[in-house]
């Protein structure tokens, strides 16, 4: 009996509490709609929300992993290219070698070539540079990115701030002074003599054989830093695609928690609509119910 009930319109209640209550999901579906997000607010999935967020800092960290592996393939793309050249100029020089074993060559002029050769290879070891980083030269030990017991480059290369991955190719390189407080190695040691070089070097075949030891030196090096440069390159690579995998997985799982499903909210949004539309008309006709008591008045 309660629509003879003037005081207190129950029903009119209910059904004012029911228009509310899809009133509010009416409204969610639209900002849903209109924000492209599912959650909104940290109470519409909170444990969704702190997941979300942590996997959305984990995605910032492996997207700068992502740029410190392509600088790192950059940089010994880099170094590749100054190797290659040096190993250019061996390559003219032991021609060289080989036109001084001929008695009637000129020896003082291919020394002197010689000697030039291998000035432009000490040039091409200095000038080999990354972002004016020295590449095949070692720099103080304060340079960024070089430990001071070994020439090395470390980057980060996954979503783990502790993991890195040392680059080193050119220890062989780098003389010893600079590098471990030694007078230097076979490198440079081979390197001095061909920029020392002068025709009584090559004069007699003692001597020649000596610089073809010298050449077979620097030549095995430059061989074992491009060997290293291809296997870390190889390395690179294999980070660079299993990043590339785990930041798409990560986006994805990020998306399944935060994006909204567009289609669902509209239909959400369509179907309160219309139910708001019923439950406005039935609050109108409940609201007035009571009226039906003046009856008895008449």
């Amino acid at each position: 009996m309660n629509s003879f009930r003037i005081h207190t319109n129950v029903n009119a209640l209910n059904a004012y509490y029911s228009l509310d209550k899809v009133n509010r999901a009416s409204v969610k579906a639209q900002l849903r709609i209109a924000s492209g997000k599912r959650i909104l607010h940290v109470a519409d999935d909170t444990s969704g929300f702190n997941i979300g967020n942590s996997l959305n800092r984990r995605v910032s960290v492996m997207q700068s992993a992502h740029f410190n592996v392509t600088s790192a393939k950059d940089l010994m793309n880099t170094a590749e290219g100054g190797l290659l050249g040096v190993q250019d100029l061996l390559t003219t020089i032991k021609g060289k070698l080989a036109d001084a074993t001929n008695p009637t060559s000129d020896r003082s002029a291919i020394a002197e070539d010689i000697k030039a050769l291998a000035q432009e290879i000490q040039a091409t070891l200095n000038q080999t540079k990354f972002n004016n980083t020295n590449l095949l030269t070692a720099e103080t030990s304060s340079q960024r990115g070089i430990p001071t017991d070994t020439f090395a480059f470390n980057f980060q290369i996954s979503g783990e701030l502790s993991d890195t991955m040392q680059l080193d190719y050119a220890s062989t390189l780098v003389s010893g002074s600079a590098a471990a407080g030694g007078s230097g190695n076979s490198f440079t040691q081979a390197l001095d003599a061909y920029l020392a070089i002068n025709e009584d070097s090559i004069t007699n075949s003692t001597s020649l054989s000596s610089m073809g030891s010298y050449l077979d030196d620097l030549v095995s090096d430059i061989e074992d830093s491009l060997g290293d440069i291809g296997n870390l390159v190889q390395r690179l690579d294999i980070k660079e695609e299993t990043l590339n995998v785990a930041i798409a997985n990560a986006k994805s799982s990020y998306s399944r928690l935060f994006d909204a499903d567009m289609a669902m909210e509209q239909l959400n949004a369509t179907r309160n609509q219309i139910v708001g539309q019923a439950s406005t008309a039935m609050l109108a006709q409940l609201n007035i119910n009571p009226s039906d008591v003046l009856q008895l008045f008449g």
